[in-house]
């Protein structure tokens, strides 16, 4: 059980402000702003099976995905939320086709940091009552302060990043994030509407027994996929493996996180790049990883080495437990030799 905890969470961004090598007091006004945001977001997924606000808006993002009412509600408050604390020079989201420059306010070119978001984390889900997510990624930006934001401020390594974190909307709403030390969880209490932390320090387990990925992809995936998958199904005398896939990488990241597990979803005949956008999914989410001790590859590669090279770009995932991602990269390898 995690320990209880009565400090809040903006109690413990003020608290930790100091482990923040550039503290200016900018960044803990960037998370109470996504803080905020995510508040009103919950309100919006919790009423989704009462109000209009479920099933597709008729159009498609810049992924050529449909696009769910939510995801577009998500995408405006996050914006909205982000833009107006003047501490944002930049923001990229997943349903944008280009990043948006701020300019409200005097000082929005002088902001140091841009954001990369993606508002809302296996949305498909919510006509089913499914938990889903934010996804948030935080940069310092590259170019000068003073001067309009550009695309290389967007196009970082995911070395670096300054914060990074998710809210998953469940059967409880948290917070998890890190600035780079260490991985820490908050709970929404709804009667209050305060973040409270509950999950603090939170580690991968070194190993598990849970491997998370679309099985019915299993004909497509690379013959390294195929074989891992295989090992965990096999019966030995620590296997075989659960198999649990939620659909939302946020879920099932937090599951295995906390019990210890592996989330897959490799390239495919039909998508050789993958699935999973390097730069609002797959680098935030292994920022947080490696701050909890676990591990976040494409399979050959570690993910926040990846140079970046366009705002939507795909990439092979592989991310969990330490131990886990480096068997699943040996059956990589030995694939790869043959």
């Amino acid at each position: 059980m995690p320990e209880q905890s009565f400090q809040t969470l903006g109690e413990f961004i003020i608290d930790k402000q100091e482990d923040f090598m550039y503290s200016t007091g900018e960044l803990s006004r960037l998370l109470s702003a996504i803080r905020l945001a995510s508040k009103v977001v919950n309100r919006e997924v919790n009423k989704a099976g009462i109000a209009n606000i479920i099933g597709k808006v008729g159009s498609e993002n810049i992924q050529g995905e449909e696009q769910q009412k939510l995801d577009v509600l998500a995408n405006e408050i996050f914006i909205e939320a982000l833009s107006q604390r003047e501490v944002v020079c930049g923001i990229a989201s997943e349903e944008s086709d280009d990043y948006i420059e701020v300019k409200c306010g005097s000082n929005a070119h002088l902001s140091k940091y841009v954001v990369l978001i993606d508002p809302l984390d296996g949305s498909s889900n919510i006509d089913v009552n499914v938990s889903v997510g934010t996804i948030f990624s935080i940069y310092r930006r590259v170019t000068e302060p003073g001067t309009p934001v550009g695309i290389e401020d967007f196009l970082q390594k995911g070395v670096n990043q300054a914060a990074a974190g998710y809210v998953v909307y469940g059967s409880s709403t948290m917070i998890v994030y890190t600035t780079g030390n260490g991985v820490n969880g908050f709970t929404l209490d709804p009667s209050l509407g305060t973040f409270y932390l509950s999950h603090p320090n939170m580690h991968f387990p070194k190993t598990g027994k849970i491997y998370s990925i679309n099985e019915g992809n299993y004909i497509k995936f690379p013959q390294g996929v195929k074989n891992y998958i295989k090992y965990c199904q096999r019966e030995e005398e620590d296997r075989p493996y659960t198999s649990r896939y939620i659909g939302s990488l946020v879920s099932d990241f937090h599951r295995n996180m906390i019990k210890g597990g592996i989330y897959i979803y490799p390239s495919t005949s039909q998508s050789p790049n993958g699935k999973l956008r390097l730069l609002y999914e797959c680098n935030p989410m292994a920022f947080l990883a490696e701050q909890a001790g676990g591990k976040c590859t494409n399979g050959f590669e570690r993910i926040m080495e990846i140079e970046p090279t366009e705002l939507h770009q795909r990439v092979p995932f592989f991310c969990g437990s330490y131990d886990m991602v480096e068997k699943a990269e040996e059956f990589m390898a030995a694939a790869a030799e043959n």
